[in-house]
């Protein structure tokens, strides 16, 4: 991820699109599980909310705690690096874990009509 704000963009992002499609579910399919869904609305949430919290984190030294200024560069990157790969990593697999509930809402002919409209 570029940067902080980028990651808050794209978090925001996917956790709104992830949403409406939900949503426009919950509302239009007819035969589907809505506390499921509402359940898997609200896993995206949180999951949104806390990957946006888990990137306000800092970076806790200061270029005095390092032998120069390069050095604190680097650890800073490296530390961000890895803040933002743990945090996107976590992200991901809680989106997909209320897509994977949200899934399992949607009655089986639904899912059927859809692979067929995919299809041609």
């Amino acid at each position: 991820m570029a940067n902080k704000r980028e990651f808050k963009k794209y978090v925001d992002a996917l956790g709104a699109a992830a949403c409406d499609e939900m949503m426009y579910s919950f509302y239009t399919v007819e035969g589907a599980d809505k506390d499921a869904i509402s359940k898997a609305i609200e896993k995206v949430l949180i999951a949104t909310n806390k990957a946006r919290m888990n990137a306000n984190i800092f970076f806790d030294k200061g270029v005095k705690a390092f032998a120069d200024k390069k050095e604190y560069s680097k650890a800073k990157d490296a530390f961000f690096k890895a803040l933002f790969d743990k945090v996107s990593t976590e992200f991901t697999d809680e989106i997909n874990a209320a897509l994977k509930d949200f899934n399992a809402a949607i009655p089986a002919e639904e899912k059927k009509r859809n692979k067929e409209a995919v299809a041609e």
